[in-house]
């Protein structure tokens, strides 16, 4: 079985800094995660990967909501993508869904092709997919070398079941990530459970803001949400000690 990696999902320098510290495999940096996670800015992008080590992933999401993207979507998609691959990422995080929830597999297609020799990760869109078995199929042919889901469900923790049949019908295909809701109280029965041997989590804790003006204007808030390097190293321990 492969060495259990574990990503950490970093919506900013400071978290993917905090990834690195903490001892994770890898960084999936994103923007918006309080949204569900869209596609960061090129100047994050760009800082990132010249002061983290780790591989890093980019997620290339125009938008919060569903994943059935216009044709114009596709086109910003393709550009992020491109933007990956000139500042030296190591792979992007995809998906697009059809209006019957199939795996649109000619957008899809179009971002794997525009990845080039970039790793390639569908992301949770797999979770919206009205036929896991098949979806999981068509992802294997795009070439993506892994799917992260929570098995369909609110937390990885009560889809495991659904992700260890994911993982035995990947037969060592692609690789399968567990995530959504992983913490280190929990991380080693998900892995017991669900078979996986990739992990995402944010490791996040609160961190409070150093402005000594607050403003009682609603939708402004000060305090924010970042990955800590103590949480980080928590889950790295929760999984290499099992």
């Amino acid at each position: 079985m492969p060495r259990p990696l574990l990503e950490i999902a970093a919506g900013s320098l400071a978290s993917a800094l905090a990834a690195q510290a903490g001892g994770a495999d890898r960084v999936e940096l994103c923007g918006n995660l309080a949204g569900g996670g869209t596609t960061p800015s090129y100047g994050l992008i760009a800082t990132v990967r010249e002061r983290v080590r780790l591989p890093l992933y980019v997620l290339v999401r125009p938008r919060d909501g569903d994943f059935l993207y216009e044709d114009a979507e596709l086109e910003v998609m393709l550009r992020d993508v491109d933007a990956c691959v000139r500042l030296g990422c190591d792979g992007v995080v995809i998906g697009a869904l059809d209006p019957d929830g199939g795996i649109d597999r000619a957008r899809c297609a179009a971002l794997v092709a525009a990845a080039g020799t970039l790793g390639v990760t569908f992301h949770r869109a797999f979770d919206a997919v009205r036929e896991p078995a098949r979806a999981l199929e068509e992802v294997i042919a795009l070439g993506c070398e892994r799917v992260l889901t929570s098995g369909g469900r609110d937390s990885a923790q009560h889809g495991a079941p659904a992700i260890a049949a994911l993982v035995a019908q990947a037969a060592g295909r692609i690789r399968i990530m567990a995530g959504a809701g992983i913490r280190p109280g929990n991380l080693a029965e998900v892995a017991t459970r669900s078979r996986a041997d990739e992990f995402h989590a944010s490791a996040r804790t609160r961190r409070d803001s150093a402005m000594r003006w607050r403003t009682a204007i609603t939708g402004l808030p000060a305090d924010r949400e970042e990955s800590a390097p103590a949480v980080v190293a928590a889950l790295a321990a929760a999984l290499r000690g099992r």
